[in-house]
């Protein structure tokens, strides 16, 4: 194998349309690990310096894995790692997966030795295989190893039809689904829709979002720094530019009472964040309204999965949701307590 380290942020032009043309051919490709979202979060969210490998095959030069990777405080991260982005992982040609394992490997132990002591591979997906294979080839450098879990992804594989979505819940929640859509649509004039394209997305819709995000708690009211808001715009704009952005939004009485930030990728739709306006219309559960109008537009569209993203909150599980683990790789070139 052929590794080309790249360290300036224009790697994520450079390589784009080689990059995704790969991500078709990895078994694991999540949304988060696109050239589109690593430039993103890399120019808003990122420090340290980039170590992005390129694996090739020498002869044909066809890209066969790419490790996004950047050093902080000598310790290795993907790209992305952590809080903003759920999934992540290595993207591999599943034709190749042991070579080019083994060749990021080697190629952290040797070329890139000096740089790091610790490496936290953050946000794995229970299906993916680096759990695995790079626990094991870390192993066989002696390396100390730490595999945690971080969270729960909660799951909805959604049917034909909403129907029978409904008839798949426990009876309680369907009530409850039935009895909060009556409610809202009786007590207030209740209109649902959605941004999907550049067409129609504004900066005032991002505003309103990022308003109601703010108002759903007080704990969120510190999430917005500048850098945040930053990442949050481009990262909308861009995804609505791709044909990924599903940005749900309800009003009611002609005010905004929610919003629902979600990426249509891959068959399914992501639940990226939300908001809403809990003083004014919490007694009609606004986020609870949203949400149903969603995953009914996600039935419609024909998708496969309803990802609700990180995080164990009950809501999820009372539409229906299967709790699907993330976890995360800790390596220690030494060995040491300090993990402990």
């Amino acid at each position: 194998m052929q590794i080309t380290l790249h360290t300036d942020a224009a790697v994520f032009d450079a390589l784009a349309d080689e990059w995704r043309d790969l991500m078709g051919r990895a078994k694991a490709a999540p949304i988060f690990m696109t050239p589109d979202y690593q430039k993103i979060w890399w120019k808003h969210l990122g420090e340290g310096e980039l170590r992005i490998l390129a694996i090739r095959e020498p002869e044909s030069q066809e890209l066969l894995g790419i490790a996004s990777l950047f050093v902080h405080d000598q310790e290795l991260h993907y790209v992305g790692c952590v809080d903003v982005s759920d999934y992540l992982d290595f993207i591999i040609d599943q034709r190749y997966c042991a070579p080019v394992f083994q060749a990021i490997v080697d190629y952290l132990a040797v070329e890139l030795a000096s740089e790091w002591d610790k490496g936290f591979f953050c946000s794995l997906s229970e299906k993916s295989s680096t759990l695995n294979v790079l626990v094991e080839l870390a192993q066989a450098k002696g390396w100390t190893t730490d595999v945690r879990h971080e969270d729960v992804c909660p799951i909805i594989a959604l049917p034909a039809t909403w129907d029978d979505y409904l008839a798949g819940i426990k009876k309680k929640q369907r009530h409850e689904i039935r009895r909060k859509l009556r409610k809202a649509e009786n007590a207030a004039q209740t209109r649902w829709y959605v941004i999907e394209d550049s067409a129609d997305l504004s900066d005032e819709a991002i505003d309103i979002f990022i308003d109601l995000h703010q108002r759903s708690t007080t704990e969120k009211e510190a999430f917005w720094d500048s850098a945040m808001i930053a990442f949050f715009r481009a990262l909308v704009k861009r995804f609505a530019q791709l044909g990924w952005l599903k940005f749900y939004f309800v009003e009611m009485n002609g005010e905004p009472a929610s919003a629902l930030l979600c990426f249509d990728y891959r068959n399914e739709i992501l639940v990226y964040n939300s908001g809403f306006d809990v003083e004014k219309f919490g007694y009609l559960s606004p986020g609870n309204i949203i949400i149903s109008y969603s995953i009914q537009h996600a039935i419609e569209l024909g998708r496969a999965r309803y990802d609700f993203l990180r995080g164990d909150e009950v809501y999820k599980f009372r539409f229906g949701a299967i709790a699907e683990d993330v976890l995360g790789v800790r390596i220690f070139k030494q060995s040491t307590d300090a993990h402990r």
